[in-house]
């Protein structure tokens, strides 16, 4: 049994693994698992962005290989995780300030209901079934595809309906009226 006081402590944090290869790797991994969300499986789940799924997924593995001892020390995890929060960084100062590579980095919106008319080559891309669209079209209180000018499949994977009548627009990303009142 190992107590407290026999741990190396400088072994934990000394770096068994260049600075460099981890930089390598960790860039690699990035770049690999970015391209293969954006344009393999291009689909986004939930309210939040690509690149946040990304890092997470990407950082909860890496702070799992350093706490269990896959890395030899503490100091090689915390190098990983820092080369992918700045690829992150990154990618979001470039994706905010150049609107070409805005495009490469977030799908566009997809419109899946146009005049009333369901677009059956638009949802086969994005493999969303008619039982799908009708939930969301629910929720919005939609009864009629002749209540609907257009339905929008988000970047973040959200849906947007915009009624015919009276302009009704429901944005999953900006607060409802009573909540900004």
């Amino acid at each position: 049994m190992q107590t407290f006081l026999s741990i190396d402590w400088v072994g934990l944090f000394t770096l068994s693994v260049p600075v460099s290869e981890m930089m390598v790797r960790g860039t690699a991994i990035y770049w690999f698992l970015f391209i293969v969300f954006r344009f393999v499986i291009p689909r986004d789940v939930g309210a939040i962005g690509i690149a946040d799924i990304l890092i997470l997924v990407i950082i909860a593995d890496a702070s799992q290989n350093a706490m269990s001892g896959d890395y030899k020390t503490i100091t090689d995890g915390m190098v990983l995780i820092a080369v992918l929060v700045a690829w992150n960084l990154v990618f979001d100062r470039l994706a905010y300030y150049f609107p070409s590579f805005r495009r490469f980095a977030t799908p566009a919106s997809l419109c899946l209901v146009k005049d009333g008319h369901i677009l059956k080559r638009n949802m086969r891309r994005e493999f969303i079934t008619e039982d799908e669209l009708w939930s969301h079209l629910r929720m919005e209180g939609v009864q009629s595809l002749a209540e609907v000018r257009t339905v929008y499949l988000e970047s973040d994977g959200g849906f947007s309906v915009i009624k015919k009548e009276g302009g009704d627009h429901h944005n999953p990303h900006s607060p409802s009226r009573s909540e900004s009142m």
